[in-house]
């Protein structure tokens, strides 16, 4: 049995949630999402609260999932989703160019990372890259991409490392 579909979401306040041809779609202040609903999975909103429940003891695993994937939609439509990058290493800098993001990251040319529709990419130093948006997934997906362009190295700490992400140095050879 799953504990997390047992537990009821609380709807936010400018926040609705509608049910049309088994696709549940959020609608708030900061855009609309939309996800299928899985096959044996009940939902129902009473009062603000949101419960889900399944048809068999089988699906009860695919009411969780979709009742966290339902919660995480419902606080990116109301307040949103921000992943902070910093850029450890001399020269290593971003700037907005446009929508778009310039890196420089110690190779021999600019990496120019285009913003997908949906992200909010700012720079407020050089060195800080701030992914917001309202689909939690997307926004993880898109830091994990700037950041895939330099990943931290074990020896020096050099490349674009998640804020308060810890890298495990090694010790260099000793001769």
């Amino acid at each position: 049995m799953s504990r997390v579909a047992k537990k009821p979401i609380n709807l936010a306040k400018g926040v609705e949630i509608k049910d049309v041809n088994g696709v549940l779609t959020v609608k708030g202040p900061k855009g609309s999402l939309s996800l299928p609903k899985p096959n044996g999975v009940s939902m129902s909103v009473d009062n603000g609260l949101i419960q889900f429940g399944a048809a068999n003891v089988d699906d009860m695993k695919m009411a969780g999932t979709a009742r966290a994937i339902l919660a995480n939609m419902i606080v990116g439509v109301s307040e949103g989703f921000t992943r902070k990058l910093e850029l450890v290493g001399v020269g290593y800098r971003a700037a907005m160019q446009g929508k778009d993001l310039n890196l420089s990251l110690g190779f021999s040319h600019p990496v120019l990372f285009v913003t997908p529709e949906g992200i909010t990419l700012t720079t407020p130093t050089q060195t800080e890259i701030l992914v917001s948006g309202s689909d939690k997934q997307l926004v993880g997906e898109v830091a994990a991409k700037i950041r895939a362009y330099r990943k931290p190295e074990p020896y020096k700490g050099k490349g674009i490392r998640y804020s308060g992400e810890k890298i495990i140095m090694k010790e260099a050879k000793k001769a």
